[in-house]
């Protein structure tokens, strides 16, 4: 089979093998998906054996599917680089240490990559292209607001500890250790692990909750306007 034929069946739905190839695909990922959260029930750890051939078995179809993608582009280090390149990569690195390829086998948590598969669906969906097109039209206005976050985080951690920090000498060591609360409290979870006891410390808090409300809505509303656009276009 040549070259140019898989690259239609790999990135084409407008033949039988192409629409054949997705659909294979996304059963493999919602298969994976569906071992990887039954295993974790206490009650299936007793089918820990087929498990682990189950995702062996998907762990080779999803590795011959990302040298396979890698093959039939023409821009391979472009694709390797890309969004989905990197979920593809990312999503195989824990099947490749279940072969002992690498021992990363100590590492538990090493496994939840393999939950980053989910992100591979977004391949096949539309709106996630018009998704990922409104990203790209605003990711300036993003980025400035990221790093308008960061500094509000910084400005929040580094007040509360000076409010708090003889009050609660504990909870509030540093402005480092002042960064959960402030984390916490930007985004409304509000655990209430830490919280200021001190009347300055109350006032800070309360005009740092308005300040965060502007800060994480105004990005928001920036991309819900660009992905509205891109529906309508």
């Amino acid at each position: 089979m040549s070259k140019l034929t898989l690259e239609r069946i790999v990135n084409h739905t407008d033949t039988f093998w192409g629409r054949f190839f997705n659909w294979t695909v996304q059963t493999l990922i919602m298969s994976s998906i569906i071992c990887l959260s039954l295993e974790t029930i206490p009650e299936l750890q007793e089918h820990k054996k087929l498990f682990v051939v189950l995702e062996k078995s998907l762990a080779v179809m999803f590795i011959l599917e990302y040298f396979l993608r890698i093959y039939v582009d023409n821009e391979r280090l472009k694709f390797i680089f890309s969004f989905y390149g990197l979920v593809d990569l990312v999503s195989i690195l824990p099947s490749i240490a279940t072969f002992g390829i690498l021992d990363l086998r100590f590492l538990r948590a090493f496994r939840f990559l393999r939950a980053i598969r989910i992100f591979k669906l977004a391949r096949y969906s539309v709106a996630m292209d018009r998704l990922k097109s409104a990203v790209l039209e605003v990711k300036n206005e993003m980025i400035v607001f990221f790093v308008l976050t960061l500094i509000v985080l910084y400005i929040a951690a580094a007040g509360i500890y000076f409010f708090e920090n003889a009050a609660q000498p504990e909870q509030f060591k540093s402005i480092f250790h002042s960064l959960w609360w402030a984390v916490a409290t930007l985004t409304t979870v509000g655990y209430g692990d830490v919280y200021p006891v001190t009347v300055g410390g109350r006032i800070f808090t309360f005009l740092i909750l308005i300040a965060g409300i502007g800060v994480f809505s105004v990005p928001s509303a920036l991309l819900a306007s660009a992905f509205s656009k891109k529906i309508n276009d």
